[in-house]
């Protein structure tokens, strides 16, 4: 297959996790007789440096004849203060999804074997978790009309919905969940004091004898947060609106023991992006500690949308024999303190170049230890 794909590093830790899901999926390119080319675009504070834009013309441009975009990160500490700003890195992401449509977030949670012990939560309490979360990402309060008063001192953000909208990502979700073992929807909303909820509750209701095989449940999103880290296994899919989406898949970061592995894909009618859940972490910027799991799963999760599952099958075990083999960053790793960014992604390229090996000799040989003949 030939994929050209449109690569937008970010800001921050996104160009160092995001080189590593590139060399991920040239392995695979080459493993498996697949070409794939890759073209490079800004966005985010990177962009505004050199264009005065977060999202250049040029790089939508690129978004839009790609078959796919992988990206990175996006965010610059030195805008966190800067509330005045009329520009600002975020922007460029919101008018990315906006443009291309890309109006379905798929965030899946797993929480893996080896890392249970990473979790700040109790392990029988999230083993053998599996959540999959549809989180609405072109409307909502992100998107609505925005009033500041003359004196600065009254300030409004209004969430709007309509029922396309709902409707479109309700049967993507009811879809997902009809394919799951559990089989169960559980919607996330606020249907007892926000209107905007109340339409939510009641599209869903109307769509949901289409799936009679599916169970529905509905969880106020106050509530929906408390269970997702008292009971995560309760859960299947989520479906929910674009902020309520944004705060639970964050906390999830919590079950799974890091941020850093949870990915995404963004889907839309014509146009796919996929990139992990994570920030730019700016703090963590060229340190070589940065977690590139999430980007490289978010190739993998590519892979799964071309129809390439036996090549994102691989991506994903060679992901677990890292994990056993405590080939990850510090925010996972309490065994070596050397093993870096590029070292995971060098794991893994290795893994996929040699599936048939142990690759336990790959600890001893680049991490600097004694090698195991």
């Amino acid at each position: 297959m030939k994929l050209h794909i449109a690569v937008l590093p970010g800001d921050g830790i996104g160009p160092e996790v995001t080189a590593q899901a590139v060399k991920v999926l040239k392995a695979i390119a080459m493993e498996f007789g697949h070409i794939f080319t890759f073209e490079y675009g800004l966005i985010g504070g990177a962009a505004i440096a050199k264009t005065g834009h977060s999202l250049p013309e040029k790089t939508l441009e690129l978004c839009k004849n790609a078959d796919a975009i992988l990206f990175g990160a996006i965010g610059d500490p030195k805008y966190k203060f800067d509330v005045e700003s009329k520009i600002r890195p975020e922007q460029g992401l919101l008018k990315l999804r906006k443009e291309l449509d890309l109006f379905a977030n798929i965030r899946p949670v797993i929480a893996y074997e080896d890392l249970l012990e990473k979790s700040s939560l109790k392990k029988k309490f999230i083993k053998d978790t599996d959540i999959l979360i549809y989180r609405e990402t072109t409307s909502g309060i992100y998107f609505g009309e925005k009033t500041l008063n003359e004196d600065e001192q009254i300030a409004s953000d209004i969430c709007t919905y309509n029922r396309f909208e709902i409707e479109r990502i309700t049967h993507l979700a009811f879809k997902a969940a009809q394919s799951r073992k559990k089989r169960k929807l559980t919607l996330v909303d606020k249907a007892n004091v926000l209107e905007s909820s109340k339409l939510w509750r009641k599209i869903v209701l109307e769509i949901a004898p289409e799936y009679p095989n599916v169970d529905l449940d509905f969880l106020y999103i106050d509530n929906a947060a408390k269970q997702l880290v008292m009971n995560p296994r309760q859960f299947d899919v989520i479906l929910t609106e674009n902020m309520f989406g944004d705060i639970l898949s964050e906390e999830a970061g919590v079950i799974v023991g890091s941020i850093g592995l949870l990915a995404s894909a963004s889907l839309g009618p014509k146009y796919a992006m996929f990139d992990p859940i994570h920030g730019s972490y700016s703090k963590a910027t060229d340190k070589g500690i940065a977690n590139p799991i999430a980007s490289i799963l978010s190739g993998a999760m590519m892979l799964d949308h071309f129809g390439l599952l036996d090549e994102a099958a691989l991506i994903r075990k060679a992901i677990d024999k890292s994990l056993k083999l405590h080939i990850t960053t510090p925010d996972l790793n309490t065994r070596y303190d050397n093993i870096s960014t590029s070292k995971v992604g060098d794991f893994i390229e290795d893994f996929i170049n040699n599936p048939e090996e142990t690759n336990l000799n790959f600890r001893n040989i680049h991490l600097g230890q004694s090698t195991i003949i």
